[in-house]
């Protein structure tokens, strides 16, 4: 399965700008280092993402 990785929209534009990236799965979501993308991916189900999606926006 070929993933389409994408960025935050709040990533910086700089090259070397510490970002992560994600890529919708079928069941959940992937996760990997923009910087370093063969390094590995984590993956996380769904509900799992959205606990954590909660999380981050309840504390922006």
């Amino acid at each position: 399965m070929e993933l389409t990785w994408r960025k935050s929209s709040r990533s910086s534009a700089q090259t070397n700008a510490s970002c992560v990236e994600i890529a919708r799965l079928p069941h959940g979501s992937a996760v990997r280092d923009s910087k370093n993308p063969t390094a590995g991916i984590l993956t996380f189900p769904a509900a799992h993402w959205q606990d954590f999606l909660s999380a981050a926006r309840s504390r922006a």
